[in-house]
Order: structure tokens, then C-alpha cells, then sequence
């Protein structure tokens, strides 16, 4: 969404036209989102500025979850399985009727408490 270069762009904004904001997400995201833009040579403050407008809200994740957080890691180890995935895959679980929406393909191996599919929004 926030890269013009990224080779799913225009899906990722015809996918934005029709979500209701806010989404949901943790602050791993975000902080990896914005490293990802600087390293990319674009401007990382429009992160927290979704974030003030209200198109995107944070989910307090680690007070509650840092233990399934933790197994989450240690279960994808081998994938490897980042902090930002695991938060995410945890927000999952924990949010009902939650679709994530991604670019990531590891998030088809990943599976949620139960060996449950994850429901994505993703090309």
C-alpha cells in the first residue's frame, strides 16, 4: 500500500478500496513496515501517521501474549517465523472472525491453535 514499487500494488490498493477501516494490527508491524520503507528509500513517518489518522489500530498484544508469542517463534523457527508474523498469527487467533491481510507467503504454512488454516486476504 504505502510502496508504488511493490509488484502487488494495485491489487493491494483495489484490496484497501473496498476494507472498512481501521485494521487491526501490533506495533511489530508497524515497526517493521516502517524499516522496510526506509530501507527502500521512502519516507517510514507515513506509518504513524495511519495510525493518528485512524485507518489503522494497535492491538495491545504483549501484556496478555508474550508466552504464545514466544511458542509461536520457537514452533516456526525453521521457517524462519518473524516477531511481526508471530504478533500477527497470535492477533489472529485472538480476534474473531479475523482475515489477515498480507503479501507474506509464509502465512500459508503458519497454522493457528488447533492446526487451523489462517483466513487470508492475500494474492
Amino acid at each position: 500500500m504505502l510502496d508504488a514499487d511493490e509488484t502487488n500494488h494495485d491489487w493491494v490498493m483495489a484490496q484497501i478500496s473496498r476494507l472498512r477501516p481501521p485494521l487491526l494490527t501490533c506495533e511489530a508491524v508497524l515497526s517493521e513496515a516502517a524499516f522496510l520503507l526506509a530501507r527502500a528509500g521512502a519516507n517510514p513517518g507515513v506509518v504513524p501517521q495511519l495510525v493518528e489518522r485512524g485507518f489503522i489500530t494497535v492491538a495491545k498484544l504483549f501484556d496478555e501474549d508474550a508466552s504464545a508469542v514466544t511458542t509461536l517463534m520457537i514452533r516456526y523457527r525453521n521457517v524462519p517465523m518473524s516477531l511481526a508474523d508471530a504478533c500477527l498469527l497470535r492477533l489472529v487467533e485472538r480476534t474473531r472472525n479475523a482475515t489477515l491481510f498480507t503479501l507474506d507467503s509464509d502465512f500459508r504454512i503458519y497454522r493457528q491453535k488447533g492446526r487451523r488454516v489462517v483466513p487470508l486476504l492475500s494474492p
